[in-house]
């Protein structure tokens, strides 16, 4: 995830559309999903959390196609369709009777709904809660109601685990998230800031944000001068960054997270979706904080 999208990633998503690569109809599924008696038979998903959830819930069988970002899981049907530009004519190409969107670009839900053809806004989530719902909504949707209830309910019972695992310590430690490698990062009032939270950790980006946005961009010296203890850098895929790059920047050489090898790569993908990974990712934050040391 490129910031220059990030800001519109963030706020939008990595979602996709635009023209077809693969024959209409084809469609991939999950080990174990099934298409339900009733509902959609055909789904379209241009939205990688989408994408994502729908293979999750065991509604791969019924998709038929997904965006150019849909790179998981790996048997989706991908194809050339973006949400970032969405063609109608190359949606209806593939004869859908659901269609999952992130972000309503370009009027799209009206245009397919005059179509006769349901539209699902899903947005990116402010909340692990809104996630969940989201979830939950696309199981009732797409007829795997139970199976999406259980996902959540794993979900919810791996973040209670996960932090109940954490030590309390006299201090909480700092940390800095890159979306880009021009230091575009996030909050603590974000998606993702909230994430970072719940490891009872505090962003140092948190005094940048002046305008409030949630997506500062901070300066060298800034960073510096707030000298975070942990840093994650969610610009491994987009920008080929690594703890090795991220040192060779001036400055960055004497930070207490250089020192002490606490830079840590993430998965692009992963740190920029709210989906069933967004564990995952917790999973990765928890690990690093409980590797070091209380002061």
């Amino acid at each position: 995830m490129r910031f220059r999208t990030a800001v519109t990633v963030a706020a939008i998503s990595l979602l996709a559309a635009c023209g077809s690569g693969a024959p209409p109809g084809g469609s991939s599924s999950a080990v174990g999903s099934s298409a339900p008696a009733s509902g959609p038979q055909r789904i379209v998903s241009l939205s990688p959390t989408a994408t994502e959830t729908l293979f999750e819930i065991g509604a791969g069988q019924q998709v038929v196609a997904v965006d150019d970002q849909s790179n998981h899981p790996a048997d989706a049907p991908r194809t050339k369709l973006s949400g970032y530009e969405p063609n109608v004519e190359a949606i209806v190409g593939y004869q859908p009777d659901l269609v999952v969107i992130a972000d309503d670009t370009k009027k799209i839900e009206a245009q397919l709904s005059r179509l006769g053809i349901e539209v699902i806004v899903a947005p990116p989530a402010k909340t692990l809660d809104e996630a969940y719902q989201q979830i939950e909504q696309l199981g009732v949707e797409t007829g795997h109601a139970d199976a999406a209830t259980g996902l959540v309910e794993q979900m919810r019972d791996r973040v209670a685990e996960l932090t109940k695992e954490l030590a309390p310590r006299p201090k909480p430690l700092t940390y800095y998230h890159e979306l880009d490698n021009t230091l575009y990062t996030v909050t603590s009032k974000t998606f993702l800031g909230q994430v970072y939270t719940l490891a009872g950790l505090r962003n140092v980006a948190d005094p940048a944000d002046k305008a409030g946005g949630g997506y500062p961009q901070l300066s060298a010296e800034y960073l510096v001068k707030a000298d975070p203890d942990l840093v994650f850098l969610g610009d491994t895929k987009c920008c080929a960054q690594n703890a090795a790059t991220f040192a060779k920047r001036p400055g960055f050489a004497n930070l207490k997270a250089v020192r002490g090898s606490r830079v840590i790569p993430l998965d692009d993908d992963i740190a920029s979706r709210w989906g069933p990974r967004i564990v995952d990712l917790l999973e990765t934050i928890v690990s690093t904080v409980e590797a070091v040391p209380a002061s």
